[in-house]
C-alpha cells in the first residue's frame, strides 16, 4: 500500500563471515527469489523466461551489495510497485519511477535502484523502459540481455566492543565513541542505513577503545554534569550529531565555531535534550532533500514557506553550522511536522545499564531516567478486566494464586512504544535485557522456511489451535513452516522450547512452576538453551516463563502478568498471530492488540521488541482508521509501524489517487479524504487491520456495503 525509500549503506566496518544474502530461481514460475538471510525478508524478481544465476563480483555494483548474481532475461517484474531510482554510469540520476510511471532510456549503461523489502540493485546495458501500473512496476529491455542484480542485508551489528569502568567521566569517554558507527556525518545519516549500529560497552576495571574506532571529529561538545542520569540521557543526542561528551556543571551544547545551546531550561533538561533530537533529526531529513536523493517530501512542503533557512546551502555545510542554523528555529515552527518517535526507553541510572545503552541509542530513542522504584504485588488487573474475572470461571491460570513479583509503571510519553530497562516488570513497556539484545546479535543466517510452532496443551483452548493455524498459513507467498502440537507432556515439551524456531506460539495453562503438561509441570528456569528466537505465551502468569526463555537464548516474547480469560486470551492470540504474519514487530503488534482487548493491558513484552517475523513484497506494516463524514465521503488515517527494513528518517508514500509526495515514516502521515470507491480500492490492496467505530477488523473481513 504504499512505497518505501531508504538511502544506500556503506558496508560493515568488519566483514561477515557468513553469508548474509542468497539467490535462487522460483519453483513455480520464470523468476529470481532475493532472499535476505539475516532478517528472513524475501522479494521476487518474475522475468520472462527461467533464469539460471550466476555468481558475479559485487563490486561490480555503484552501491556497496553483499552479493551479485547474473542472470539473462528481456524483462523484470516486481510483484508491487516500488520506487525505482535510475542512474548513468556516472552515477547521475535520471528518474525517479512511481506508480502509473512510464519512463523510456536509451542505449546505455544503468544503474537501477529498488526501494523493496531488500535493498537491490539492477546493472544492466541497452535500452530500458519502467513503467508501472496499479499493483506492478516493469522493467523491459530491447531483448535478452544480462541483467547482474546485487542486493544487501538490512542487518546491521556493531563492530566492536568499549570496556569502560562505572565512573562516569569513564562512561562519557566510551559513550563518545558511539558515533564512529556513522557512515556519514551529512545530513544524509538521518536515513536508517547510514547509522550503524554503535559498539557494544561492557564494564571492567579501566577504559578500553579498540584500534580502528575513533568518532568523526564535528567540532561538536555536550558538556554535561558526570552523572550517569545525563549521560544516558544524551547519548542518543550524542551518538546522532557525533558530539564529544565532557563533564561541566552546566549542560549544553557547544560548538567550536562559538555555538551554544542550553540544554537546562525550565522545560527541563530531559525534554531539553528530546527536542534537540528530533529538531536536528526532522531537519537533516528536509535538508537531505537537496542530495543525492533529490524527492518530493511532504514536510518539507509544509514547512519551508514559514522558515528563514536555506536548505540548498545548509546541505553543504559542516555539521556544526547546520547544527547552529537548525536551533535557531524555534520548536514550535516544527513541532507539528515531527513524525511520531518510535520509541522512548526508560533506563534507570544504574551503572551496569551502559550495557545497555549501545542498544537504546541503536534505535534512536528518547531516554527517561525515572526515579521511582517498582512496587511489590501480587497481580495487576485493570478495572476491566476485574469485571470479566467476576463473570467468568474459566481463565488460563494452572493455580488460584500467581507468584509476587516487582511492577514498575514508566511514565507514558507520545511515542509509539515504551521500553524499561531497570529492575521490576513494566506495566505498558517492553521489559528490555541485555540478554535479549545478545540473543539477537547471535542469530545466525538460515535458508529454510520460516518455522512456526504452535502448541496447545489444554483440549477446551483448541479453538485458539485452530484459529492461529489458520492465520499462520493464511499467505502463500511466505515460506512458513507451520507445527500444531498438543498435549505434550514435559519431555515433550522440553524437546520443543529447545528445538530451533522463528516462533513459538503457545497455548495452555501457565503458574509459578512452569508450563502444565499432560504428566506434571515443565519449569523453562531447567532448560539449557532455548530454540525459539520469538515466542508468544498465551497463558495466565506467564511473565517469569518468558524471562526464563531469554535467559536461555531467546529474543523476545509476549508474555502475561496476570490471568488472562480465555475469551480474551483468544482473541489476543488470533490477533497478535495475524498482526505478526503481516510483518509487524514484536513490539508494533502487542501495542495495535492491546488496543482492541480490555484485557489487553495484561500482556507485556521481555526482549528486543523490534523483533519480526518475514516480511515480502509490500509496505510497511500500517493500520488504517476509517471515520465517516456523511454520504459517500471517509476521512482515513494512515498509520505505519515499525518493521527491521523501515526505521526513522524512512519516507513512505501510500498509494491514494492524486497523492505525489513521500512522508517521513512513522506514525499518522497524513489524514486523506476519500470517497467509498477510492477507499475500497485503497484497502483492497494488501490485507491490513481497520480500525472503524472503535473496532478493529481486517480489510479483507470488511462489508463496504455497510460502511
Amino acid at each position: 500500500m504504499s512505497r518505501t525509500e531508504r538511502s544506500s549503506a556503506g558496508r560493515s566496518e568488519t566483514e561477515q563471515d557468513t553469508l548474509e544474502v542468497a539467490f535462487s530461481p522460483l519453483d513455480d514460475e520464470p523468476g529470481l527469489m532475493v532472499s535476505d538471510l539475516i532478517e528472513r525478508n524475501q522479494f521476487r524478481l518474475f522475468t520472462d523466461r527461467p533464469v539460471s544465476p550466476t555468481p558475479v563480483d559485487p563490486d561490480g555494483h555503484r552501491f556497496p551489495v553483499d552479493a551479485a548474481v547474473a542472470v539473462d532475461t528481456a524483462s523484470i517484474t516486481l510483484p508491487t510497485v516500488v520506487s525505482v531510482y535510475v542512474r548513468d554510469e556516472a552515477g547521475t540520476m535520471l528518474a525517479e519511477t512511481e506508480h502509473s510511471a512510464h519512463e523510456e532510456f536509451p542505449h546505455g549503461q544503468y544503474s537501477l535502484e529498488l526501494c523493496g523489502p531488500i535493498k537491490m540493485y539492477l546493472r544492466v546495458e541497452g535500452p530500458v523502459t519502467v513503467t508501472s501500473d496499479v499493483t506492478r512496476t516493469h522493467i523491459e529491455f530491447d531483448g535478452v540481455r544480462e541483467v547482474r542484480v546485487g542486493a544487501r542485508s538490512h542487518h546491521e551489528g556493531p563492530a566492536a566492543t568499549l570496556t569502560t569502568t562505572e565512573d562516569p567521566l569513564d562512561v562519557m569517554t566510551a559513550v563518545s565513541e558511539f558515533s564512529s558507527a556513522l557512515k556519514t556525518t551529512s545530513p544524509e545519516r538521518s536515513y536508517p542505513t547510514l547509522r550503524g549500529h554503535p559498539p557494544l560497552v561492557e564494564l571492567g576495571d579501566d577504559v578500553h577503545v579498540p584500534d580502528g574506532v575513533s568518532s568523526p571529529e564535528t567540532g561538536v561538545r555536550l558538556e554535561l554534569p558526570p552523572d550517569h542520569e545525563s549521560i544516558y540521557v544524551a547519548a542518543p543526542l550524542a551518538y546522532y550529531v557525533a558530539a564529544d561528551i565532557v563533564p561541566s556543571d552546566r549542560p549544553r551544547l557547544v560548538t567550536d565555531d562559538g555555538f551554544e545551546h542550553d540544554l537546562d531550561t525550565v522545560r527541563g533538561f530531559e525534554t531539553e535534550v528530546e527536542r534537540v533530537l528530533k529538531q536536528t533529526f526532522f531537519l537533516d531529513c528536509v535538508t537531505r532533500t537537496e542530495g543525492y536523493y533529490s524527492v518530493d517530501l511532504h514536510e518539507r512542503a509544509a514547512i519551508e514557506s514559514s522558515l528563514d533557512l536555506d536548505f540548498a546551502w545548509l546541505y553543504d555545510q559542516p555539521l556544526a553550522t547546520q547544527l547552529a542554523e537548525y536551533l535557531s528555529v524555534p520548536f514550535g515552527a516544527v513541532e507539528d511536522e515531527l513524525p511520531e518517535w518510535r520509541l522512548t526507553s526508560h533506563v534507570a541510572p544504574d551503572p551496569e545499564n551502559v550495557e545497555l545503552l549501545p542498544f537504546v541509542t541503536n534505535d534512536l530513542a528518547v531516554v527517561r531516567t525515572p526515579q521511582s522504584q517498582p512496587e511489590p504485588s501480587s497481580a495487576v488487573q485493570t478495572t476491566a478486566a476485574n469485571e470479566f474475572f467476576r463473570d467468568s470461571s474459566f481463565t488460563r491460570s494452572a493455580a488460584a494464586d500467581g507468584a509476587a513479583r516487582s511492577y514498575v509503571q514508566p511514565e507514558a510519553t507520545d511515542s509509539l512504544e515504551q521500553s524499561w530497562v531497570g529492575e521490576g516488570a513494566p506495566i505498558g513497556a517492553s521489559k528490555a535485557t541485555t540478554n535479549a539484545f545478545y540473543n539477537r546479535l547471535d542469530r545466525t543466517p538460515a535458508d529454510g522456511d520460516i518455522g512456526i510452532t504452535v502448541v496447545c496443551n489444554d483440549a477446551q483452548m483448541a479453538d485458539e489451535r485452530d484459529v492461529v493455524d489458520e492465520v499462520y498459513g493464511s499467505r502463500d507467498e511466505l515460506p512458513f513452516d507451520v507445527q500444531v502440537q498438543h498435549d505434550l507432556t514435559r519431555r515433550e515439551l522440553r524437546e520443543v522450547l529447545s528445538a530451533e524456531a522463528d516462533l513459538l506460539h503457545y497455548i495452555g495453562h501457565i503458574d509459578g512452576e512452569g508450563f502444565e503438561c499432560a504428566d506434571g509441570k515443565l519449569d523453562a528456569t531447567t532448560l539449557r538453551a532455548a530454540g525459539p528466537d520469538a515466542f508468544l505465551l498465551n497463558a495466565c502468569q506467564s511473565y517469569e516463563q518468558g524471562s526464563a526463555l531469554i535467559d536461555a537464548g531467546a529474543i523476545a516474547g509476549i508474555v502475561t502478568l496476570s490471568d488472562v480469560i480465555n475469551s480474551g486470551a483468544v482473541r489476543m492470540g488470533r490477533m497478535l498471530a495475524r498482526l505478526l504474519n503481516r510483518g509487524f514487530t514484536v513490539g508494533s503488534a502487542l501495542e495495535v492488540a492491546r488496543d482492541d482487548s480490555v484485557i489487553g493491558d495484561q500482556y507485556t513484552i521481555i526482549g528486543d521488541s523490534s523483533l519480526s517475523l518475514a516480511r515480502t513484497d509490500g509496505s510497511p506494516p500500517n493500520v488504517c482508521v476509517v471515520r465517516r463524514c456523511g454520504g459517500d465521503r471517509y476521512e482515513l488515517d494512515w498509520q505505519t509501524h515499525p518493521s527491521t527494513r523501515v526505521g526513522m528518517g524512512s519516507m513512505v508514500m501510500p498509494w491514494i489517487d492524486d497523492e505525489e509526495q513521500y512522508h517521513l515514516w512513522s506514525g499518522t502521515s497524513k489524514t486523506f479524504e476519500m470517497s467509498r470507491e477510492e477507499l475500497q480500492r485503497f484497502l483492497s490492496l494488501e490485507t491490513v487491520p481497520v480500525k472503524i467505530d472503535g473496532s478493529l477488523v481486517w480489510s479483507d473481513e470488511l462489508d463496504f456495503s455497510k460502511l
